[in-house]
């Protein structure tokens, strides 16, 4: 038998209703949730010209959707990911406002390929950046804007995997030179192979991967092993950013995971809710560029809410809320009820059923009249 052909590109979907709705409700809750601590909103085109999107990175630009504009004969692309976006909001259009600016963001982004752990090449991304300051000060202040922007959303229990991008830079630029490329040493971290490690002549980074799990454990698992101290700050860091979040989330600590780290400075999260085999966020400090060599610092987290919307996240009853009106209602009671929040839905003909149409209420002469289901 003959395949149907597909009607969306593989990766590609409609959302339906229920759906739409409710991610509709998420990201009003999450960025509403950011807005609350001083975040606004800014809204990047869904395009840009392929240099923009994926700067000098050669990696970047390959993994961008291309095509060529009709207008301007200029290769363009589908943003991928918004944070390069708003950094370049940040350091053009808002290059003299103060600092530290604080800016979030929610819309779609296209990935040229998916992943075994997510299937979909759409998806909602939703997030916040705070730019011209990657101190710990800032780092505490994003991580906590996060989990408050989760909880609104009613996202959690959640755990938090911190991570720190530069530690093979600075043992290997220190106590623990290696003499193989450290994108190498970094892969096989990456990669949890203490074998590989061996046969690289790398086995004095062994630990590292023993340091991996519950926070304070790994904490102190790391101190043991930073016997030259070249971790001490970073550590410090980590544990003065994690402080006032003990008490609302699960903390573990992860100190070589790469995957979404790749432009991240010194410390770096994930976001897991459980049941998700994929993290739900990602965050950490990074530097925006700016031209003549020269960088901004910024701290910031983006979030991936769409597979819990899938699992029904933010969804509501249909019915609920959903009155139909009868032939020849009155047009201003059906005005005050949708000032109310009701949803109206009105008759076309005499033949319209208020249950086929999903609604919970009919109009009667005294008001709304439950339906039963």
């Amino acid at each position: 038998m003959t395949k149907a052909p597909a009607l969306l590109p593989e990766g590609l979907r409609d959302r339906l209703p229920a759906q739409a709705e409710a991610a509709s409700r998420v990201t009003r809750a999450l960025v509403d949730a950011m807005r609350s601590h001083g975040y606004g909103r800014v809204a990047p085109p869904l395009a840009e010209f392929r240099e923009t999107l994926g700067g000098d990175d050669e990696r970047a630009s390959r993994d961008l959707l291309r095509f060529t504009d009709p207008v301007s004969q200029r290769t363009i692309a589908l943003r991928p990911d918004m944070t390069r976006q708003v950094g370049r909001i940040a350091t053009s259009l808002l290059a003299q406002a103060p600092r530290p600016l604080r800016l979030c963001y929610a819309g779609q982004v296209v990935k040229l390929r998916a992943s075994q752990l997510r299937p979909a090449r759409e998806m909602l991304q939703v997030g916040a950046e705070l730019i011209g300051s990657d101190s710990v000060a800032a780092a505490r202040e994003i991580v906590g804007v996060a989990i408050d922007a989760l909880e609104a959303a009613g996202i959690g229990p959640v755990t938090l995997d911190f991570t720190l991008p530069d530690v093979v830079d600075l043992l290997a630029g220190g106590p623990l030179p290696v003499a193989v490329d450290r994108d190498e040493l970094r892969d096989e971290l990456d990669a949890k192979d203490a074998g590989a490690l061996i046969r690289i002549g790398a086995e004095a980074y062994l630990p590292l991967l023993r340091a991996t799990g519950p926070f304070d454990r790994a904490i102190a698992d790391l101190r043991a092993f930073d016997t030259a101290g070249v971790l001490t700050s970073r550590l410090d860091a980590i544990e003065a950013i994690a402080a006032p979040i003990r008490d609302r989330v699960a903390l573990t600590l992860d100190p070589t995971e790469r995957h979404g780290f790749a432009y991240q400075s010194w410390f770096g999260f994930s976001i897991f809710v459980p049941g998700q085999g994929a993290h739900v966020g990602l965050g950490g400090s990074y530097a925006i560029p700016v031209g003549g060599g020269q960088e901004e610092p910024a701290v910031g987290f983006s979030l991936y809410p769409d597979p819990l919307i899938d699992e029904g996240l933010a969804q509501e009853d249909e019915r609920e809320r959903r009155i139909f009106l009868p032939l020849g209602h009155d047009a201003a009671i059906a005005a005050s009820l949708r000032a109310d929040g009701w949803r109206t839905v009105a008759a076309l003909t005499g033949a319209d059923d208020a249950t086929r149409l999903g609604c919970g209420y009919s109009l009667g002469p005294d008001g709304p009249v439950a339906l039963p289901e």
